[in-house]
């Protein structure tokens, strides 16, 4: 049995992740944290109560600070929430590796956004130019999306066409470069999450999107997989597509 405590339990993917375990014959739900909870942070959870593994569905402003909490008691993590950097993640996998324990990080938890990822990495190979349009709603607050900037950190460099130095206007216009990549974060009413890839070359383009509905049941079978997969792993995985065979 594994002993699972989510973060985020009340929010809108926490509460559906937290269902799902406590549904589930191999898993425990022994620890639930946010500010109505009993538990009011992560190291007060694990403090308290056996836990093999932390599932951190909180905010950007919180992952962090969790996911140390959990190092630091060499419990193994589940990380769910965006807002972590590309220094965040080298800071958490080698904290992950001095500990032993396993961390499994994704933008997005539904199996076709993996897909996505996993078919826009093998694209890039042939493609030589692509940017990445990331739609949220209007209240998200951290730009890009974990997912967009996971699919930007993956790909790496891309042509971008004219030098941003080199524009007439407002370079802004042009999105934020993340590891190479041109993502333009657009935060508009009705949009959960949503992820476009646009490749092109010469005289033609290719594009692929998912789109998330008003429902969190996409991102919780992603989530119990990784849950019964990263006990057995050291350090560091990102992306939830690494677990897809």
């Amino acid at each position: 049995m594994i002993r699972v405590c989510v973060a985020g339990v009340t929010g809108w993917t926490g509460t559906a992740v937290a269902a799902a375990v406590e549904a589930a014959d191999d898993l425990d739900l022994v620890a639930g944290v946010s500010r109505s909870s009993t538990y009011r942070s992560v190291a007060e959870a694990l403090d308290a109560v056996e836990t093999d593994v932390v599932v951190d569905f909180t905010s950007a402003e919180a992952v962090k600070a969790n996911v140390l909490a959990a190092l630091d008691r060499n419990v193994a993590v589940v990380v769910g929430s965006s807002g972590l950097t590309a220094e965040d993640y080298a800071e958490i996998d080698e904290r992950a590796l001095a500990a032993d324990v396993g961390v499994i990080a994704a933008g997005n938890f539904s199996v076709l956004a993996a897909l996505l990822l996993r078919s826009a990495t093998e694209i890039a190979r042939h493609v030589p130019a692509w940017e990445i349009l990331d739609y949220a709603s209007a209240g998200k607050p951290d730009v890009p999306s974990g997912t967009s900037r996971e699919l930007a950190e993956r790909l790496g460099q891309a042509a971008v066409g004219r030098p941003l130095d080199e524009l007439v206007g407002p370079p802004e216009a042009r999105g934020a470069t993340v590891a190479g990549t041109q993502i333009h974060s657009l935060r508009l009413p009705s949009f959960v999450v949503s992820t476009e890839m646009l490749f092109a070359d010469e005289g033609e383009r290719l594009s692929i999107r998912h789109d998330a509905g008003e429902s969190p049941a996409p991102y919780v079978a992603g989530t119990l997989l990784a849950v019964r997969r990263v006990g057995g792993l050291s350090g560091l995985t990102r992306g939830l597509d690494s677990l897809l065979t």
